[in-house]
């Protein structure tokens, strides 16, 4: 236990990042779970190793060496996982980040206290909403608004929703009026939003380009001339071959498809 409390000491933010990604909050059996599931990944590859010692006559000092080295990847990947599950829940928050803002900043203006906006806001719809209602949740078992507020801007996700949640608590704690700053921030989240689409749109003009030269244009004018120049050399390529290049058309159709879908800016305005 002693070896995974120091483990886990090392990574200073990994109850902040577990809290986040709506975790168990406890760092040391995050980093056992992840040791233990490395070295099962480690132990079954290094024994598949193993195996195709004999038959294709691999070296046997090569068992150690594969099982240090995908112990090594293995951890490092599972490991990222909490921050792969922040960036998830921070995608699908900053989807609605904006109708959150609004529609608490509509509520305001129609005269409704801050904590009844936030009420309302918790039984709304979206993904925001769940955030509300923790904050309504730590407001209703005693805990002041400032610090609720605090709190949830400190463990949110989505760094939009975090801002937002700091204006607020910041206009609360000088004592002034909350709208004015979120309205601010609200313009200014727009604003970036909107930069963030001018600048999928500069993407998306390169990356089709690419694809129509690499996933279309090369490959028909070059398994045309490839067909002629065989036929021209009389030689012979059976069905297995064509079904290796309609693969790799395959895998790079696949990547650009990922690519694009990784780019795509996370807005909704």
């Amino acid at each position: 236990m002693a070896f995974f409390d120091q483990l886990a000491a090392s990574h200073p933010d990994l109850k902040r990042k577990l809290i986040m990604a709506k975790l168990p909050p406890d760092p040391t059996s995050y980093v056992r779970k992840t040791l233990l599931s490395a070295f099962w990944i480690s132990a079954t590859l290094t024994f598949s190793y193993l195996l195709f010692i004999k038959p294709f006559s691999l070296p046997i000092l090569g068992l150690p060496v594969v099982f240090v080295i995908v112990f090594y990847f293995s951890y490092r990947l599972l490991f990222r996982s909490v921050d792969v599950k922040i960036r998830k829940i921070a995608k699908d928050i900053d989807r609605e980040v904006l109708f959150a803002g609004r529609f608490l900043l509509v509520k305001l203006n129609a005269g409704r206290p801050l904590l009844v906006a936030l009420t309302e806001a918790s039984k709304s719809y979206g993904v925001a909403n769940k955030y509300f209602k923790e904050i309504v949740h730590e407001i209703d078992v005693g805990t002041p608004l400032e610090e609720a507020l605090a709190r949830a801007s400190r463990y949110s996700p989505s760094e939009k929703f975090r801002r937002i949640l700091f204006q607020i608590s910041n206009a609360l704690q000088i004592g002034v009026d909350v709208t004015n700053f979120l309205e601010a921030i609200l313009d200014e989240i727009s604003n970036e939003q909107l930069v963030e689409i001018q600048r999928y749109g500069k993407k998306l003009n390169s990356l089709t380009m690419f694809f129509m030269l690499l996933s279309i244009v090369i490959p028909s004018l070059g398994i045309t001339l490839f067909t002629t120049i065989v036929s021209m050399m009389s030689a012979n390529f059976d069905l297995s071959f064509f079904l290796f290049l309609a693969f790799i058309l395959l895998v790079i159709q696949f990547l650009f498809i990922s690519v694009f879908k990784s780019i795509r800016p996370t807005v909704n305005i």
